[in-house]
């Protein structure tokens, strides 16, 4: 996970602007000033005769905080998103933080700062500075956590809350989720895909037509105007680690009737469950789905499962297998990108480079003909997208051309 290979990665994801993460870390922020130049306006490339001579990939400044400190009689743990316009604005926090906590233990630093707090550093060391709150329902570490978070933005972040535009909507909520919810009616709800190998770059994502520029990027995202924020990717919410409560020692998973009836205790341990983000948006929305006004201004999502995973259930084999690497590869070099292959390419040109199973398999994950095991406690949901003893009639590219 160099940079480098980041951008190589990204292309193939079909990715323009990267996050480069982890900002506040001595080391990678050492590198990230060594192999990066200005691009457009507070965006970063690689320098010249650092990775492929014609990447046209762009790198956003971004780092993930741990907040973990206590707030009006509870213990707190807070995730935070920051996105700043330069490498001196950079600097600048850093600067502050390094003097409440140890920016070297770990990409993602733990430090005992209040979330508000956070912002008013960000926001001194430049105004176009940007916190948003990571994703927000992730029950041990975000903002509106079931474990250690909050039930409002306003409670978490006091008289700062204007400075609050956008939220993550994380891997166990989709969009849909959280328009059930009024007090985020104004709030933009944003993806990324929290990548942590280069495989999983684009498991979510947001898609602009704006300015490729940071000012460009924020201002999309704070306007939601459809015409520049188009859509977000997401995961199917049941395939994040958090969507339903449960206990995994216990192997016990339930949805939001059974956790009320059970009074959120594991039936077989007798502790209390980890409440999953279902759970928890129930809990906190003052709209059923049903009384959604699909007309209000929203900007659209589109969900997905990653194409080594789809290629992998196509195969009978894992994601990281050989084979799977392979008809990935044959893919993403014949049809642009992952992104082109999983949302526009043809049926037929998916099989002509692949097989008919695989272009079947992308297909129902397109139309959502698809079915999940909700995942829970850390554990990811589970993926069926062909039944058991289904067969597809196999054509290769060969079959395909005669």
């Amino acid at each position: 996970m160099d940079l480098e290979n980041i951008a190589l990665w990204a292309k193939k994801k079909g990715v323009r602007v990267m996050g480069t993460g982890d900002f506040t870390h001595p080391k990678w922020f050492q590198e990230i000033k060594e192999k990066l130049e200005p691009a457009e306006q507070g965006l970063y490339k690689l320098k010249s005769g650092i990775g492929h001579p014609k990447s046209e990939i762009r790198f956003m400044l971004t780092a993930e905080i741990s907040g973990i400190y206590s707030k009006n009689g509870k213990t707190r743990r807070v995730h935070n998103l920051v996105f700043a316009p330069s490498i001196e604005t950079v600097e600048q926090i850093n600067n502050k933080l390094q003097w409440i906590g140890n920016l070297k233990s770990d990409g993602r630093p733990i430090l005992g700062i209040d979330s508000k707090q956070l912002l008013r550093i960000v926001l001194d060391a430049d105004p176009k500075s940007v916190l948003v709150p990571a994703h927000a329902w992730t029950p041990w570490f975000s903002v509106f956590g079931s474990m250690s978070g909050f039930d409002s933005i306003q409670e978490c972040f006091d008289e700062m809350t204007p400075h609050i535009f956008a939220i993550e909507t994380g891997l166990s909520s989709d969009p849909a989720m959280n328009w059930r919810l009024s007090q985020l009616d104004n709030i933009s709800l944003i993806s990324n895909s929290d990548s942590h190998s280069l495989q999983k770059i684009v498991r979510e994502a947001n898609v602009f037509n704006c300015e490729l520029s940071y000012d460009g990027i924020i201002d999309a995202i704070k306007s939601r105007d459809p015409e520049k924020f188009l859509f977000t990717i997401e995961f199917f919410p049941e395939e994040g680690r958090y969507h339903w409560s449960g206990h995994r020692n216990c192997g016990i998973s339930q949805g939001p009737e059974q956790t009320k009836k059970n009074k959120a205790v594991c039936p077989k341990c007798g502790k209390q469950l980890t409440i999953g983000v279902l759970d928890r948006i129930e809990a906190l929305a003052d709209k059923n789905p049903d009384e959604l006004n699909l007309k209000e201004k929203r900007v659209p999502y589109r969900s997905l499962i990653p194409l080594l995973e789809i290629i992998g259930a196509a195969l009978g084999v894992g994601p990281a297998s050989k084979a799977v690497m392979n008809e990935y590869e044959k893919l993403v070099n014949n049809l642009e990108n992952e992104i082109y292959v999983l949302l526009e390419a043809t049926k037929e040109n998916i099989a002509a480079f692949s097989n008919s199973k695989i272009a079947e398999a992308i297909t129902r994950v397109r139309e959502k003909k698809v079915s999940l095991t909700p995942g829970y406690d850390g554990e990811y949901g589970k993926i069926k997208i062909f039944e058991e003893g289904e067969t597809i009639k196999d054509e290769s590219i060969q079959s395909s051309l005669f």
